[in-house]
């Protein structure tokens, strides 16, 4: 039975773009050194995401394009694919995407995001199509944040075309008042967590979602095995990297072949 070793960069908001990108050069190499084939980073990590309290800097194409740069360079000498949650300007429209990165610092293209959130109108524009990745030995698709809660065949399109695993950068941090889980998927915490087993189980495949380091999130870092199990999580608001063991054969996409809805 194949293995495949990916980790979850479990990481602090950054305090601005650049630190956010010296973060995941360092995050990279760590990957590389803990024998990951894989690293997935939340959802805008770079430069940060964006909200109507929270709107960060101008929009900058040249900032990204060099820290993009970077990205790949940390992913060739790391020798590690890398899925980095990231912005990108297209035709004028900022978008929310994931640049995925070849272990040789190729890269491989973006998988922007569709489906958005009703408080990033505005904010952020739609992007279009979904697209499928392979590298280190795994094929794989990527649903960002509000697609893979509520849209559960974002995922799904991912299984029926192979995907052994779907990654999920979301973005949550905790919020004065807010509820703190003290356990996965507990009853009183809301349905996102247990939406991670649902989207494994009801495709026969892994999730792996991949949330900030946030004191009070209600949502942490998590890997679902494709019974719909958990295989790991981080613990609440700690800051690391959360590595897991992709069984390829285990993903077989069997119930996601038996959909007949599209």
């Amino acid at each position: 039975m194949a293995k495949v070793r990916i980790a979850l960069a479990n990481l602090p908001v950054a305090a601005t773009p650049e630190e956010s990108v010296a973060r995941v050069e360092e995050a990279i190499a760590q990957a590389g050194r803990e024998g990951a084939a894989v690293v997935c980073f939340p959802e805008c990590y770079v430069p940060g995401y964006r909200t109507a309290a929270r709107p960060g800097p101008r929009p900058d194409a040249a900032f990204l394009t060099a820290a993009w740069a970077r990205a790949t360079r940390a992913a060739a000498q790391a020798k590690v694919t890398v899925i980095l949650g990231t912005e990108r300007v297209v035709d004028g429209d900022l978008r929310i995407s994931a640049l995925v990165i070849q272990p040789d610092g190729t890269p491989a293209g973006f998988q922007d995001k569709v489906q958005l959130d009703p408080s990033e109108d505005g904010i952020y524009a739609a992007g279009s199509g979904r697209r499928m990745f392979q590298a280190s030995g795994l094929r794989f698709g990527v649903v960002i944040c509000h697609e893979g809660w509520r849209y559960p065949e974002t995922v799904r399109w991912a299984a029926r075309r192979g995907a052994q695993v779907v990654f999920h950068p979301h973005v949550e941090v905790g919020e004065p008042g807010g509820y703190r889980p003290t356990a996965f998927a507990e009853p009183g915490n809301t349905f996102h967590e247990k939406a991670m087993l649902c989207r494994a189980a009801e495709n026969t495949c892994y999730f792996a979602s991949v949330n900030v380091a946030s004191a009070g999130a209600g949502t942490t870092s998590a890997v679902a095995r494709p019974d719909g199990t958990l295989a790991c999580h981080q613990p609440y608001g700690q800051e690391g990297l959360l590595l897991a063991e992709i069984e390829t054969d285990e993903a077989t996409g069997l119930l996601a072949a038996r959909w007949k809805g599209d």
